[in-house]
């Protein structure tokens, strides 16, 4: 069974978000081996990969844009809609997109609830979907997340 997390990003502005997605783009690499982010656009993917650049050494997340690095692909892919994406199946699912992506073969799928009232409806929307298609579903609100790691 796919297993879904939304995360509910209320009280979190953009750098807080961005922190905690690397933080669990890391972690869930580490758990599963190989995963694959959709981003909004090429612009929210380049600034994901320069914020997973950021990261300390030790917390090193090998990843690329889609369409660069190692023929076979990064462990992490960060991709958008009109990226030229290849077939190759990654465990992991994280969406920012409006819509939800394709997950074939993954084993989690991870999606976010923004803030603003017009994202927070596709996500209510998203969230019926993945039901529809059999996804296991829990929500984490982000607050308490950014809290944890914080101390």
């Amino acid at each position: 069974m796919v297993h879904g997390i939304f995360y509910v990003l209320d009280g979190l502005d953009e750098a807080q978000q961005l922190s905690l997605f690397c933080k669990i783009i890391a972690e869930r690499w580490r758990e599963l081996g190989s995963v694959r982010v959709w981003c909004r656009d090429q612009q929210h993917a380049e600034a994901l990969d320069e914020a997973l650049w950021q990261q300390p050494a030790d917390a090193f997340v090998p990843h690329n844009l889609v369409g660069e690095g190692p023929s076979q692909g990064a462990p992490v892919e960060l991709c958008w809609p009109d990226a030229p994406v290849g077939p190759r199946r990654c465990k992991v699912v994280v969406n920012f997109m409006p819509t939800a992506p394709q997950f074939a073969g993954a084993q989690l799928v991870l999606d976010q609830v923004p803030s603003d009232p017009e994202a927070r409806q596709l996500a209510r929307e998203r969230f019926k979907w993945y039901r529809q298609q059999g996804v296991e579903l829990s929500t984490v609100n982000a607050t308490e997340l950014t809290q944890i790691t914080a101390n």
